[in-house]
């Protein structure tokens, strides 16, 4: 997978936190939950991603999860127990009662349901009403977004800054590490992390085993691998945390390892990245995971890419002179094999190129067009279509077989499709296809899965469905669109469609069942 994270990726909006809310004086929320005295309680550590009122007896079809309920309990039941284990089961993140004019005071029945199942509760005065609460929430979610969008910029040009001095890479892990108020590694290819894994390995990003602060720093781009061991910055990591990063870097940094890991030790969460495609690693830690720290990291990766992967030109270009020259594809370049990419995205073409290892890359059309003897994988912010190996004068025909590749990674939106002999069928090894299935619909339940397959099966139909069914068609069109929230795709793409009902099929050949 990638050699870097996409770095245009925006953050997502962060959550409000209840302590934010409850701070809001004009509001007058009181938390009944969270501490014995009512009068004293605050607010657990609970984000709200969405506001939704409702008098139903039973909102909890019509959760998302992460909402904040707001309720006056016009049909709360007598059995409170059960409205809200259901409401947990949903995925709600606090529940706020609407005091009058129902109730005079939030029944105690229902504090001690929220108190047994964990669920935040709120008190809503009389004077408050609802739309001035979810008003609040969208005005402190769009705050917290433009102050992480601010400080993905800000990181941004302090990144490309650091990534012009003189000593490029030990400046750019020092700021990237400053910036995530934490630490950052960086693997060289080949290297064991386990030797650096001690609280003052390669301490001051590029010192190794004897060196000064004043050495090891003396580099240009491209120059970076030469050290004897990883270089580190930022804060010191407890042994439990250096032992973990260690164990992510070597699994993302083997050959065929995943684009990126993550894990959690000693209170710091972890994450590597890929650089290059050439076995070398980026590890971050964090003490709190903030929504702009996967940003600020994949522009460092990038950065970090273009500084350290090795580019031989000499080699490509002297390629190119013979052919121009009046050479063949055969005598111009090596035998190979080499692979024909095809690839359609926003990113800079000459850092895919050199993520690829290549400098031969065509980027004055729609497409960008490139000639690579390393295998590509999945890069972040760009659509892959790769041909099969080719040797030099087989070019034609590959190029043939990666555009073709790039338009069935469009259609299926996929990040690399690669050419494959045969019919549909033959496109996907079937191990990979039933792993990409179960984890496409690995959000819904089994009764989600039964009611989409029918859907599908019927062509969208929901008369024809819920007879299939045996229920409602109203129940149908609540249960499409719950899929539709937990899958995060539009069911009425033909594309979506397409790729969910390939996913079915492929589970239920798992299975020996047949789809109906």
């Amino acid at each position: 997978m990638p050699a870097t994270p996409s770095a245009s990726a925006t953050p997502p909006t962060p959550g409000v936190e209840l302590a934010a809310l409850l701070a809001d004086r004009e509001l007058g929320l009181r938390a009944l939950t969270g501490a014995g005295d009512p009068a004293t309680a605050t607010a657990p550590a609970v984000a709200v991603h969405a506001v939704h009122a409702s008098e139903m007896a039973d909102p909890s079809p019509y959760l998302l999860g992460g909402e904040l309920l707001l309720t006056a309990g016009a049909q709360l039941e007598a059995d409170a127990d059960a409205y809200v284990a259901r409401l947990v089961a949903a995925g709600a993140a606090a529940l706020g009662f609407g005091v009058a004019p129902v109730y005079e005071e939030v029944p105690p029945e229902l504090a001690a349901a929220c108190a047994r199942h964990g669920l935040p509760l709120l008190e809503v005065p009389p004077r408050t009403p609802f739309t001035a609460v979810a008003r609040t929430v969208w005005r402190l979610m769009a705050e917290a977004r433009t102050r992480e969008l601010r400080r993905v910029t800000e990181a941004q040009q302090s990144l490309a800054a650091a990534a012009a001095r003189p000593d490029p890479v030990p400046a750019l892990l020092r700021r990237l590490a400053a910036t995530l108020g934490g630490h950052a590694t960086l693997l060289p290819a080949g290297h064991d992390p386990g030797r650096d894994a001690g609280p003052e390995a390669g301490r001051d990003a590029g010192q190794g085993p004897g060196q000064g602060p004043g050495q090891g720093q003396g580099q240009g781009p491209g120059q970076g691998q030469g050290q004897a061991g990883a270089r580190q910055a930022g804060r010191e990591l407890p042994a439990e945390a250096a032992g973990a990063l260690a164990a992510l870097l070597t699994r993302v940094g083997a050959p065929g390892g995943p684009a990126t890991a993550t894990d959690a030790a000693a209170g710091w969460q972890l994450t590597a990245y890929p650089l290059g495609g050439e076995g070398q690693v980026l590890g971050v830690a964090v003490p709190d995971r903030t929504p702009g720290d996967h940003a600020i990291t994949a522009i460092a990766a990038v950065l970090l890419t273009l500084l350290t992967t090795h580019r031989p030109a000499g080699t490509e270009a002297g390629a190119l002179t013979r052919l121009l020259l009046g050479g063949s594809p055969a005598e111009a370049l090596g035998p190979g094999p080499w692979h024909v990419v095809h690839a359609r995205g926003t990113g800079d073409p000459q850092a895919l190129a050199a993520a690829l290892g290549t400098v031969l890359v065509d980027a004055r059309g729609e497409e960008v067009r490139l000639l690579a003897e390393r295998e590509p994988g999945p890069l972040p912010g760009w659509r892959l279509g790769v041909s099969a190996p080719a040797g030099p004068g087989a070019l034609a025909g590959a190029e043939a077989q990666a555009r073709r590749a790039l338009r069935r990674a469009e259609a299926a939106r996929a990040p690399l499709a690669r050419h494959t002999e045969g019919g549909l069928d033959a496109l996907l090894d079937p191990a990979e296809a039933l792993t990409h299935a179960r984890e496409l619909l690995a959000p819904l339940a089994p009764e989600q899965v039964r009611t989409l397959r029918a859907w599908l099966a019927h062509h969208g139909s929901w008369d024809r469905t819920a007879a299939a069914l045996g229920v409602h068609r109203n129940t149908v069109r609540q249960r499409v669109a719950r899929c539709t929230a937990l899958l995060g795709r539009d069911l009425d793409d033909p594309d979506t469609r397409m790729e969910m009902w390939f996913a079915l099929r492929t589970l239920d050949r798992q299975d020996n069942s047949p789809v109906t």
